[in-house]
């Protein structure tokens, strides 16, 4: 499986102000760029703390690329993933429509009950086993979406998730708006957040630069 990040921050590296409320970063260009990376995926992954900050759809915009996606086998949207350890994802959440199969990761933290009402509302939960830290261990995540028919996902955050994808090892490619603002603020969330890397930091080969809209976007991949 290829996993693939996207993001877009500020200047300083900061995905929202430190009231973790939704910011635009970027412009129309760069919403068809990301529409063009969810349409060249299998499915495309958030944390838990991004659906109940944003309650994205995580859905194609561009009618075309899902009438090219129907014409190629595949479904029209791809699907949605959610890390969700504790099974905390809304009931009335836009991905657990029916426009597109929604997988919920969750842990035996999320009790019988709720797992039940998810899957009710419209999700797959699939129970994986847990960190040391109660999070989801998304190494075998990964593996049970491998055997789902996921050979290619996308992760649009959050920086824990992305914190957590790279500690792993788990990325194989890397994207990035930067936006012309900064946000500032110790307390607002970044590209990666967690604990930090202090030893084997991950390292980049930045393979192209583009300017889009106010702002620039750089493309690595991940050794």
């Amino acid at each position: 499986m290829d996993v693939v990040v996207n993001a877009a921050t500020s200047v300083d590296g900061k995905l929202s102000t430190r009231r973790r409320e939704q910011l635009k970063i970027s412009g129309a260009a760069d919403f068809d760029r990301v529409d063009r990376l969810r349409a060249a995926a299998a499915a495309v992954m958030v944390g838990v703390g991004t659906v109940l900050a944003d309650d994205p759809h995580l859905t194609l915009d561009d009618d075309d690329r899902r009438v090219h996606r129907l014409r190629s086998g595949r479904p029209g949207n791809p699907a949605r993933v959610v890390a969700d350890s504790r099974g905390r994802t809304p009931l009335d959440a836009r991905i657990l429509d029916d426009e597109a199969a929604t997988y919920l990761l969750v842990t035996d933290a999320a009790p019988d009950d709720r797992r039940d009402a998810l899957a009710d509302a419209g999700a797959r939960v699939l129970v994986i086993e847990a960190t040391e830290a109660g999070h989801v261990d998304l190494s075998a995540a990964l593996d049970r979406l491998d055997d789902e028919g996921v050979d290619r996902l996308m992760v649009e955050g959050g920086g824990e998730l992305l914190a957590s994808l790279f500690a792993d090892g788990l990325v194989d490619e890397l994207s990035v708006y930067v936006g012309s603002l900064v946000v500032g603020g110790r307390d607002a969330p970044t590209l990666v957040d967690g604990d930090g890397f202090v030893d084997d930091l991950p390292r980049l080969d930045l393979r192209d630069v583009e300017r889009l809209d106010d702002g620039v976007v750089l493309w690595y991949d991940v050794p």
